[in-house]
């Protein structure tokens, strides 16, 4: 083992994998020790390294605890179940009164360091050792960063490379990590080709299989689409708008429910944006999904109003058991109802209310579709 040429490449390890320097350091010491012991030493003594990154020079040292007498159990065998003691084992401690002899102020819990003699040729088996200690910590110390890194990034938007698309599932290639989108993230009947970049939000980072990091992007989050308005309109970090709930069937449509905290400032207009920008390049990256703005109201019958939009109410009856009467025009029904229902139930899901959509005309008559229960809460945002 060449010791000079791994001093060498401890800048470039850590560049090519964005670790400190210091930490590879660790690595490498440890390493070190680990085929030290195995080539020289006692399994049952500890051994620490030393390495010199400005000369590629490596010291050993056997560590020995100071131990005070009555803290240990000086006989052979097991412990008796009244004795919780450590045993003293001479390759890994050292008495007070011993340790005191080399050192006056020697207290009892401290380590002592003893130098060892240096070997620079650690034998064929020793260095292969080393070797997979090494990239194994480099790897694992790889691994950490990454999480760490991406940790901060939980529920934020990242963008990355499309990797393959395999059995439904997405991978993607996010630089110093790879991430997947699994099937029921992904925005039904959108198209995913290798080499396309796209924005995706990071809903966890947890262990796989074998220690790899596991990033778990989403594009059908309705988080997804909050993040991609906080990007296009500047009120919304300013705080002056706020985006109060999101109801969402990915590819298809989704509605925001907005509220100004600015009397001057129309919430749904800073969402939109001169001539339509800032909705729609939310709207583009969505691959066209419909997106209806609406406005948040206090006013339980207003709020359920305005959740309606793009149709015209006339009427909101608000009941006791969080249920509500919506009455349209009739030629407002089917715009109101959407298709497949679609519209009054994305209005439940926002208000939280049960909504019975019917003609003013004829409202003792059910309409087919017309009824849409609330879902149970998921929390803010349904995140």
């Amino acid at each position: 083992m060449d010791l000079k040429s791994l001093s060498s490449a401890i800048e470039q390890i850590a560049a090519d994998r964005g670790l400190e320097p210091g930490k590879i350091v660790e690595v490498i010491e440890a390493a070190l020790a680990s085929a030290y012991k195995k080539e020289y030493r006692e399994k049952s003594e500890i051994v620490r390294a030393k390495f010199d990154v400005k000369t590629g020079d490596a010291k050993f040292f056997l560590i020995k605890t100071v131990v005070d007498p009555k803290d240990v159990r000086m006989e052979e065998g097991p412990p008796s179940e009244e004795d919780e003691r450590v045993r003293y084992n001479p390759n890994r401690h050292i008495l007070i009164n011993e340790a005191r002899k080399e050192k006056p102020d020697a207290k009892a819990g401290e380590d002592i360091w003893y130098p060892l003699e240096a070997h620079s040729d650690f034998g064929r088996i020793a260095a292969q050792t080393a070797k997979q200690v090494i990239l194994q910590s480099v790897r694992d110390a790889e691994r950490q960063s990454v999480r760490e890194e991406f940790a901060d990034k939980e529920w934020e938007i990242v963008s990355g490379v499309i990797q393959r698309y395999e059995r439904g599932h997405v991978y993607i290639d996010l630089g110093r990590a790879s991430g997947v989108m699994f099937q029921n993230e992904s925005i039904p009947g959108e198209r995913y080709q290798a080499g396309q970049r796209m924005r995706f939000l990071v809903i966890a980072v947890q262990e796989e299989e074998h220690k790899r990091p596991g990033i778990v992007l989403s594009r059908a989050h309705p988080l997804f689409v909050q993040k991609l308005f906080e990007l296009e309109v500047p009120e919304i970090s300013d705080k002056v708008v706020e985006i109060k709930k999101i109801s969402r069937e990915p590819g298809s449509r989704t509605k925001v429910a907005v509220k100004s905290n600015d009397e001057n400032i129309d919430p749904v207009g800073a969402m939109v944006g001169q001539r339509g920008a800032r909705i729609m390049a939310v709207i583009n990256e969505l691959g066209n999904e419909k997106i209806d703005v609406v406005e948040w109201s206090d006013d339980i019958e207003k709020y359920i109003e305005n959740s309606h939009s793009p149709a015209k109410v006339k009427s909101v009856e608000a009941g006791s058991r969080r249920e509500a009467l919506v009455l349209v025009p009739e030629d407002q029904l089917s715009l109101a109802i959407g298709r497949g229902g679609q519209n009054v139930r994305l209005a439940a899901k926002l208000t939280g209310w049960k909504i019975d959509v019917r003609s003013a005309s004829r409202p003792e008559q059910v309409q087919e579709g017309g009824v849409a229960h609330a879902p149970k809460e998921e929390g803010p945002n349904n995140k």
